[in-house]
């Protein structure tokens, strides 16, 4: 029995998760509220009255950046590299349920890019493209350094999902007179299909935020990262954070939205 009272290191806990908080948050939260800047606005507090005058200012030409044209680019690449992440994650985790030679040194080959220092990846895989003749750019040699970033996550996680799948259900359907493509299709798919939207949106958020790893290998046109990056020597107004304010919003949109899905999805296999 207790007195009902809280232990102490509740409270200490409490505390740092508090901080940690205020840690991860405190800055963003700097930057939304200077985005709301009045036009007269500085990059630091106090405001200097409020308006939506530097989120209208993205929309309109400006001297340096270009707002549109890298996000653009980072929209696509995310796409890219989460449809081969999903689709390579799911082939791998078929492979490894089975034996076979070589598995051991595959799975630590997918996974040794994790431990490699981006930035060292990075530059390495814009050398070997200027040796090969090729012109690095943001949907040739970007787009495979960020596979290397992706694809060793996807993996794991598939490898995960599979070692608590139970083989027991495509038995099942097999007995009844199910193809080996059919049991996939109608009976493992359908049950790991959450899973794959999960490793979708770990794809799409790694890549689209990538900084290091674009570094070397995007070439002339600079993804969102990159951009944002230059503009912080260059833009001495409030449109920088207005922009911070917008790719933080639309990053929080495809999360809830990705999220809505995997809820939709596991609604629909408990009806089954």
């Amino acid at each position: 029995m207790t007195d009902g009272r809280r232990p102490a290191s509740f409270y200490l806990l409490a505390a740092f998760f508090g901080l940690f908080v205020l840690f991860l948050y405190g800055p963003l939260s700097a930057i939304v509220i200077l985005s709301f800047q009045g036009p007269n606005g500085g990059l630091t507090f106090p405001l200097n009255g409020v308006s939506l005058h530097w989120f209208a200012n993205l929309f309109e030409q400006q001297a340096v950046g270009d707002f549109g044209g890298s996000f653009r680019r980072s929209l696509m690449l995310g796409l890219a590299v989460m449809a081969v992440t999903v689709v390579v994650s799911l082939c791998a985790g078929l492979a490894f349920r089975r034996r076979f030679i070589g598995e051991t040194a595959l799975f630590y080959l997918t996974v040794a890019s994790l431990v490699v220092p981006s930035i060292i990846l990075s530059l390495g895989i814009g050398v070997m493209f200027n040796e090969a003749g090729v012109e690095p750019t943001w949907y040739s040699s970007a787009f495979g350094a960020h596979l290397t970033w992706t694809l060793p996550f996807g993996v794991l996680i598939m490898m995960a999902v599979f070692n608590r799948f139970s083989p027991s259900y495509e038995e099942a359907a097999r007995d009844l007179g199910a193809s080996p493509w059919q049991a996939f299709a109608h009976v493992v798919l359908p049950m790991i299909a959450p899973s794959l939207v999960g490793i979708g949106l770990f794809g799409f958020t790694l890549s689209y935020d990538e900084f290091a790893r674009s570094l070397m290998t995007a070439g002339t046109y600079n993804t969102l990262p990159l951009e944002i990056y230059g503009m912080t020597t260059n833009v001495t107004t409030p449109v920088l954070y207005a922009l911070g304010t917008v790719t933080t919003v639309f990053s929080l949109f495809v999360i809830g939205a990705t999220l809505a899905v995997i809820f939709m999805l596991e609604r629909r296999r408990a009806r089954m």
